[in-house]
């Protein structure tokens, strides 16, 4: 009888140390379910963030693309009204032509006149056409350099990097927080990302020139560096040259540094945010000038 009772007592006790296991197993399992619920959805929040984020970048490209075929639309509007115009002038002079030659008065001097004056007209009219598609392939490479700039610069603060198209050129407008300690001209470690991402895409366009300019507020500076803010703004801007080239291998023959002090503001320098507006380097892309002042010979 002894015997029979110590073998159920094993047996019960056995029982109850094989459900602790299995309960502390399921225990496990619960939290470990529970820490890959939570790393799930946190990743979850990051993608719909990351998602926002891509959708607003998307949104303000696809505003500056319909902006560009708007300006792009435009100036085939005023080309087709230019070749309407001079169509209707040779008309009118090819018919005057006819008219006067049937005349006695019109002499064949006053004829050949005439027509070297048509054949100007014409060379005026092919000379406004070749211009305007010149122009058309500018827009479109300006076009192409800001989005892909955009693209490269994406995260970086919009605050801190401004890229525009204005007087028909590029401006990448960088604040000098980013660059520059105050007063200082060199380069500070947080502004080599930026500087490499500009240089690679320069490099990409390689048949453009590259202006340089440093620009202040009107707070005077005189130190034993900076004489006033024409040293200061001028030096900035040849160490973001000076960079440009012995970093990224941005060739120098393409740029040009200047300095243009606090004489071209684009905010009021009576607010501490005006000037902080003012404080920047502007990187200018340009034709090549030669190129350019080749489009205007007839």
């Amino acid at each position: 009888m002894k015997k029979i009772l110590l073998f159920s007592l094993s047996l019960l006790m056995l029982a109850s140390c094989v459900s602790k296991k299995k309960f502390s197993e399921m225990e496990e399992g619960r939290k470990s379910a529970e820490m890959s619920l939570e790393d799930f959805t946190k990743k979850f929040k990051d993608c719909e963030e990351e998602t926002a984020m891509l959708k607003s970048k998307l949104s303000e490209a696809e505003k500056n693309l319909q902006k560009a075929q708007d300006d792009l639309a435009k100036a085939n509007d005023k080309m087709k009204s230019m070749e309407e115009q001079l169509d209707y002038m040779k008309r009118t002079n090819t018919t005057l032509l006819a008219n006067l030659e049937d005349l006695s008065v019109v002499n064949r001097a006053s004829a050949e006149s005439i027509k070297k004056s048509l054949d100007q007209i014409e060379g005026q009219g092919q000379f406004i056409r070749d211009l305007t598609a010149d122009m058309q392939r500018k827009d479109s490479l300006n076009l192409a350099l800001v989005m892909n700039l955009k693209r490269s610069l994406g995260d970086i603060d919009d605050e801190d990097v401004n890229i525009e198209v204005r007087k028909g050129v590029v401006y990448i407008s960088i604040s000098d927080k980013m660059l520059f300690r105050s007063g200082s001209a060199v380069i500070t470690r947080d502004a080599s990302k930026v500087l490499e991402k500009i240089a690679k895409v320069l490099n990409d366009h390689n048949e453009l020139e590259i202006l340089v300019e440093g620009h202040t507020d009107n707070v005077p500076i005189n130190t034993d560096c900076m004489a006033d803010n024409w040293d200061l703004s001028t030096k900035r801007a040849t160490s973001v040259v000076r960079t440009l080239q012995s970093k990224y291998d941005v060739k120098p023959e393409r740029m040009t540094a200047g300095g243009r002090s606090e004489y071209v503001p684009v905010a009021d320098n009576d607010t501490r945010d005006g000037r902080a507006k003012n404080r920047r380097t502007d990187i200018i892309v340009l034709p090549k000038l030669d190129q350019f002042f080749e489009l205007f010979q007839p």
